[in-house]
């Protein structure tokens, strides 16, 4: 991709390319939308929208949500995808790391990223040929400061029972990135107010932290309603499979509720909703699990 290297990848770019004089329909859109007079639009600032298009990201929505895009330097640019490549993170992947989380692209090296790695090995055990898997998994990571946020939400998740390191570093890294004070803790006083005792709780969370990341106005509040309302279902029933939040209610719960109910059988909860709907027509079949 030499355009790219011309212009993210090189510290400086002597001579403009031909195709800053006829940007593609995206990027002009993008100048546009900045309400910025033509003549205050320097040929650095097309270089860089045009480094961002070229890398895959929404040079629009990255200027918005990072403001101070507008005036960092292409150089400063370079040094941020120069850092995390020597960390393992391909250049395929920065469209979307970058565009998830533009703030990367002016983070401070020293102060901001490397402490995120230092904490990806030392507190996580995750092994440098793993950082590229970690941050692709979570790229808030990056945004997210090791004292303030990391290391509380480690702590917090370690007190509570998670113990695999692994699993929070590749598949639950979320949590880390959540704040304790408010969704963490919120989410697991909203099971408690269920009538769930703080152990019990604690328990299906530790089995369950996709309950972490789930709304309580939208997903625990009429999941839990139509459980003990129209499914007449027991708190036992949801702390033995706590999975049933993440389950749709208009498009999988309500629907197969509604059918055993309707052809007078009985199917354990957890059958109920993880059978796929041949395994559930054939539960149905013959009466139940």
């Amino acid at each position: 991709m030499p355009a790219l290297q011309s212009l993210c990848f090189s510290a400086t770019t002597p001579s403009p390319p031909k195709s800053l004089t006829n940007l593609s329909t995206k990027p002009t859109k993008t100048l546009q939308n900045l309400h910025l007079p033509d003549a205050n639009i320097s040929l650095q600032f097309k270089e860089k929208i045009l480094c961002l298009e070229i890398m895959g990201v929404d040079s629009g929505k990255a200027l918005t949500h990072n403001p101070s895009l507008q005036t960092a330097t292409l150089a400063s640019i370079h040094s941020i995808t120069s850092f995390l490549q020597s960390k393992g993170i391909h250049q395929k992947d920065m469209g979307r790391i970058f565009g998830m989380c533009p703030k990367i692209l002016t983070s401070n090296i020293r102060h901001d990223l490397k402490p995120v790695f230092q904490f990806l090995s030392q507190d996580l055990n995750v092994p440098e040929n793993n950082f590229r898997k970690a941050i692709n998994k979570c790229p808030r990571l990056l945004v997210s400061s090791v004292r303030d946020q990391l290391k509380p939400a480690l702590f917090y998740v370690q007190r509570l029972g998670f113990k695999d390191m692994e699993s929070l570093a590749y598949q639950d890294s979320v949590l880390l990135v959540s704040s304790v004070e408010n969704t963490l803790i919120p989410k697991l006083d909203c099971l408690r107010s269920m009538g769930f005792s703080h152990e019990d709780a604690v328990g299906m969370v530790v089995r369950c932290p996709a309950l972490f990341t789930f709304s309580v106005e939208r997903n625990f509040k009429p999941k839990f309603g139509y459980f003990v309302g129209q499914m007449e279902g027991s708190l036992e029933a949801l702390k033995e499979f706590p999975q049933y939040f993440g389950f749709s209610l208009e498009k999988r719960i309500k629907p197969r509720h509604r059918e055993v109910v309707e052809r007078g059988v009985s199917i354990p909860l957890s059958l109920l909703l993880k059978s796929t709907d041949e395994e559930f027509r054939e539960l149905i079949e013959k009466g139940g699990g």
